[in-house]
């Protein structure tokens, strides 16, 4: 029997998730096609982008909650994002960008109703032009949108939540952080460093090749296996604040599992002082 966190979305084919340079370029003139650069800074957009690609800041897309950094903003904020845009209610969604914030805002988008429409490009903008897709450097027009929130809050769990999880053999709990905090080094922001009692650690860098594309996908599935992910267990993903979990959320939907982000994630977790720490 599935755990309780198995509930919400179902598995997606892999190719609706995960889009090459040479479909894009095949796909990118098609009128309901939305093309979003999220980067941490304006600069790498303004240096060159897909055409008709359009900027979003990853601080769009995050807020501080609580003394939390990187959490998921309010639906009515996020609403006026995707409608600022130009995202309406059909059509599909490409992101590229800084992998962390490409990841974060697949993430926010299939929290918002909107699983099986969003995809990422693989290996990004170094993939486009290495395919030979040209870069622009102007800013496309576009009208705004009407977009219809369909949030899904069931893919959010909180520390009570993977508390009550942590000895159910169904949910296999990852931990994208780097080895280092991992294993109890130094990390900001949190007072007891360490990680979950029963996570294992899935750095989210070591899911891509040297050209910053996604590894091959029996070599992720053998990676999860490895790090305790049996084939109908649901993953829960948390790292640090957040970001770097959505990474492994993406991977982790790209393979197939139920996937559940932790999004207070280990800052969260430590400065409770009734939850262990391991």
């Amino acid at each position: 029997m599935l755990s309780v966190l198995a509930a919400g979305l179902v598995a997606a084919a892999p190719d609706t998730l995960l889009v090459t340079a040479d479909w894009l370029a095949q796909h990118l003139a098609r009128p309901d096609l939305v093309v979003v650069q999220v980067e941490r800074t304006r600069a790498p957009y303004d240096a060159g982008h897909i055409p008709g690609s359009r900027f979003l800041p990853l601080s769009a897309i995050v807020t501080e909650r609580g003394g939390l950094p990187n959490e998921l903003p309010t639906v009515a904020a996020l609403d006026s994002v995707m409608e600022s845009l130009g995202i309406g209610d059909r059509g599909r969604i490409v992101v590229t960008g800084d992998p962390l914030g490409a990841a974060r805002l697949f993430f926010t988008l299939e929290y918002l109703g909107r699983a099986g429409e969003v995809a990422l490009l693989d290996g990004g903008l170094d993939a486009w032009t290495r395919a030979g897709g040209a870069l622009s450097a102007d800013a496309p027009v576009f009208e705004h949108s009407t977009f219809t929130p369909r949030p899904d809050p069931g893919l959010l769990v909180e520390a009570g939540r993977v508390r009550r999880h942590l000895n159910d053999s169904t949910v296999a709990l990852l931990d994208a952080r780097p080895p280092a905090e991992f294993a109890g080094g130094p990390s900001d922001g949190v007072p007891r460093p360490g990680h979950i009692p029963g996570a294992h650690s899935v750095f989210w860098r070591t899911l891509l090749d040297d050209g910053g594309r996604l590894l091959a996908r029996d070599e992720l599935e053998r990676r999860f296996r490895s790090e305790g992910a049996g084939e109908d267990d649901t993953v829960v993903a948390y790292c640090r604040t957040g970001v770097q979990a959505s990474f492994l959320y993406f991977v982790s939907r790209y393979l197939g599992y139920p996937t559940r982000l932790y999004d207070g994630s280990f800052i969260d977790w430590s400065r409770t002082a009734e939850l262990p720490v391991e």
